[in-house]
């Protein structure tokens, strides 16, 4: 094949591999991510959600010491910095504004997440190691904590409250293929007997406002 002939045959293929790209590898539908609305506060409201919510903004100067980072010492991990205190502190007292009823809180082993419930809700919340952050997890570890995930996601919550959980992006990434950003979001799914759990809308730090006004 000369050199003209086999340009024109790379230009051939050039819009199928772009389409190839665009296509999930899983050949699933891709991710939709859908605003709350002041209609979703009144379902919440009503309680039978789960809350997923992304613990604040942390110290990126330091990085998390995987394979060797100790749970019970924050000077091994990335912690909140102050604006993502001051943004958990908010969220906190946005829920309470809307008035959301809360009932069961986990939160994931890590110092980020824990600080993160604490600042929200105080001392009432539940480490849950399920909830461990995912990213440098092999295949395999991952497994079990993602079965673990989708069961909290669909185990029923108690009448009238809703459950909260305070975890990391890569985990509902994983999941189902939603990267949550920025931090602070709470990522609300409904809950829908036999057929498990349902995305239902994210709540931005950044549209509270709106949503209160």
């Amino acid at each position: 094949m000369n050199a003209r002939r086999l340009l024109l045959a790379v230009l051939a293929c050039l819009p199928t591999l772009a389409f190839a790209q665009a296509t999930p590898e899983n050949g699933k539908k891709a991710f939709t991510e859908v605003m709350a609305t002041r209609a979703t506060l009144d379902q919440l409201r009503a309680g039978g959600h789960v809350l997923y919510i992304r613990h604040g903004n942390t110290d990126n100067s330091r990085a998390d010491r995987f394979p060797n980072v100790d749970l019970k010492d924050c000077e091994t991990q990335r912690i909140l910095n102050d604006d993502g205190r001051k943004l958990m502190r908010d969220i906190g007292k946005q829920l309470r504004v809307a008035k959301i009823p809360v009932g069961e809180i986990l939160a994931s082993p890590m110092c980020c997440t824990r600080e993160s419930a604490n600042l929200m809700f105080g001392e009432r919340f539940t480490v849950s190691e399920p909830l461990m952050y995912s990213a440098n997890m092999t295949s395999e570890e991952k497994k079990p904590r993602l079965a673990a995930l989708a069961r909290i996601l669909r185990d029923p919550v108690a009448a009238g409250s809703n459950r909260v959980l305070v975890a990391h992006a890569p985990n509902l990434a994983d999941l189902i293929g939603f990267f949550v950003k920025p931090e602070g979001t709470v990522v609300i799914f409904a809950q829908r007997g036999d057929a498990g759990y349902e995305y239902v809308a994210s709540i931005p730090p950044g549209l509270w406002p709106q949503l209160l006004r």
